[in-house]
């Protein structure tokens, strides 16, 4: 049963940092090669596209997305979608798409002439099954060493950690004042009672 407990204690916090590392907004330092726009169905992988863009249908099965092709610093490739989350999850509040793309296509450059630009996007690339990072900005940096300091998510994850400790610290609390009180309290009825049974088959014996 130990093994059991801590597996599941494994499996639920495997899940939460799944969660938090899909979810918080990560950076990029790359330069942007080309931008286009494709038609897209989502299928079983449907879970990691936005909806559609606000004002339109969000009933809509096909709809076309922007995409953001780059080239990072250490030549690796990565295509992010351009998508509206709108007032849905995650909350980005992102309603520029169009805006958004059109910085995109300005930035572009090439290898001769690199302009690096930070991309701010949350999600995951996976080639197998089509899904790819939502950007959620696009700025000009001075270079491919730019170092930038996610404040944002230092700060949810702070807010976090102290939300949970503070969680933990009244449930032990609860749980010593009330509940070990309680256990305690059957355990030493169990015993008399086991003591007084044992007394009563002992007395019988004689």
């Amino acid at each position: 049963m130990v093994y059991v407990k801590w597996t599941f204690i494994a499996l639920f916090w495997l899940i939460v940092l799944a969660f938090l590392h899909y979810t918080l907004p990560q950076h990029d330092i790359a330069r942007i090669t080309d931008t286009y726009e494709k038609r897209i169905d989502p299928g079983e992988n449907r879970w990691f596209w936005a909806q559609a863009e606000v004002g339109n249908n969000p009933d809509t099965g096909s709809r076309d997305v922007f995409f953001i092709q780059t080239r990072q610093a250490d030549g690796d490739v990565m295509v992010y979608r351009n998508e509206d989350t709108g007032w849905g999850w995650p909350p980005y509040f992102k309603f520029d798409t169009s805006n958004l793309q059109a910085e995109a296509n300005d930035l572009r450059s090439d290898a001769d002439n690199p302009r690096w630009v930070a991309i701010r996007h949350y999600g995951w690339r996976n080639e197998f099954i089509s899904i790819f990072p939502n950007a959620v900005s696009v700025r000009p940096v001075a270079g491919p060493d730019v170092t930038i300091i996610p404040w944002i998510s230092i700060a949810i994850l702070v807010t976090l950690a102290a939300a949970f400790w503070a969680i933990w610290v009244r449930w032990t609390r609860f749980w010593n004042r009330r509940v070990d009180p309680v256990l305690d309290s059957a355990g030493d009825r169990a015993r008399d009672a086991g003591d007084g049974v044992r007394g009563l088959f002992s007395r019988k014996s004689k």
